[in-house]
């Protein structure tokens, strides 16, 4: 068979699509001669999946499990039906085709990967642990990367959960390093949250103190959590799927003004017109959440007559792993959240 540098040839339904697209690929693991063979440690799933996967099972551990295995099972990769999303994982290089294209990977190097488990061959021979807090699978298990499959070597200075964690998200941090600028007034939706850190963080780092950056939060205690961390200028306690409720404490922080960029790194749906209302026209809107809806998000801001600029969160963007691993080694508070919660 001839191969394809973005996978094609392991889609089996339907054809003519990518793999991401794919309902069903092949997850035989007999690589091809410009793939990666990875012996799996662990499955970050994105926290949409797992947060659906998690109220369907009413958090019962044997039900997730069975769940998990399931879309494995059906689909030949870990892409949620519902949320369509995946995750990503961390494994080790267990064999590596001759015409893989970065020629400095070595067997037994241990990698993250940065692509989506939504496109990703994988095959579960077993799940070992399930952790309910934070979105992570323990599993024995193998995975493909094709050549066009980014990835990052697992530096030595972090434990590789926390690695998996930060990594997971790299994303969102880079995407707001290019978005703000000093002197911004920045929303994060979701503030709390593991994204939420590491993209308030960055805000406040490019915003600087002539900037302002407010946290939204839907818990009290989250409200401390991000004092602790040292974290937003102002914290609203709010629920992100209530447009108005966060339209009017956001303005009431803000002068009764609208905010220059918004960040969206929520796990539920319907937070669209809450990010759209507190934004400035011409402002942007940064939904890196995976439940968002475009229809909702085009037609409401329509609806409202918002001149907004919305960008969907692409996953990735250039030297995204290297610059949300360096905001953890900067910030100690972050650091040590990251390695009480994931490692």
């Amino acid at each position: 068979m001839k191969t394809c540098k973005y996978g094609t040839n392991r889609v089996i339904e339907p054809q003519g699509v990518l793999p991401q697209a794919a309902t069903k690929v092949d997850n035989t693991m007999t690589i091809y001669n410009n793939e990666l063979l990875i012996d799996v440690i662990t499955l970050n799933i994105d926290s949409a999946s797992f947060t659906q996967i998690k109220k369907a099972c009413n958090a019962d551990k044997e039900k997730m499990e069975e769940m998990i295995l399931g879309i494995v099972k059906d689909r030949g990769k870990m892409q949620n039906p519902v949320t369509g999303s995946g995750g990503m994982l961390i494994g080790t290089i267990k064999e590596i085709g001759e015409n893989f294209p970065d020629k400095s990977l070595k067997i037994g190097d241990k990698i993250a990967t940065l692509v989506s488990l939504s496109l990703t061959p994988l095959k579960i021979n077993k799940i070992k642990d399930i952790k309910l807090d934070n979105d992570q699978v323990d599993i024995d298990g193998t995975a493909i990367l094709f050549e066009t499959g980014i990835f990052a070597k697992v530096p030595t200075d972090f434990d590789q959960k926390l690695v998996l964690a930060a990594l997971d998200v790299a994303g969102a941090p880079a995407q707001v390093d290019k978005l703000v600028k000093e002197g911004d007034t920045v929303a994060i939706i979701g503030a709390a949250g593991k994204s939420g850190t590491l993209c308030a963080y960055q805000a406040m780092k490019k915003a600087t103190k002539s900037g302002k950056v407010i946290g939204v939060v839907n818990l009290e205690e989250q409200i401390k959590e991000l004092k602790d961390l040292n974290l937003c200028d102002e914290i609203v306690l709010a629920d992100a799927t209530n447009a108005l409720e966060v339209y009017e404490k956001v303005l009431a922080v803000n002068n009764n003004e609208q905010v220059d960029v918004t960040i969206n790194v929520v796990n539920v749906q319907n937070t669209e017109m809450s990010c759209i209302l507190i934004t400035k026209d011409t402002g942007m809107v940064y939904f890196f959440s995976m439940a968002t809806s475009f229809t909702k998000a085009a037609l409401g801001a329509e609806g409202v007559g918002s001149d907004v600029t919305m960008l969907i969160g692409n996953g990735y963007t250039k030297n995204h792993a290297e610059l949300t691993l360096n905001l953890v080694r900067e910030s100690k508070e972050i650091r040590e959240l990251f390695e009480k919660k994931y490692t």
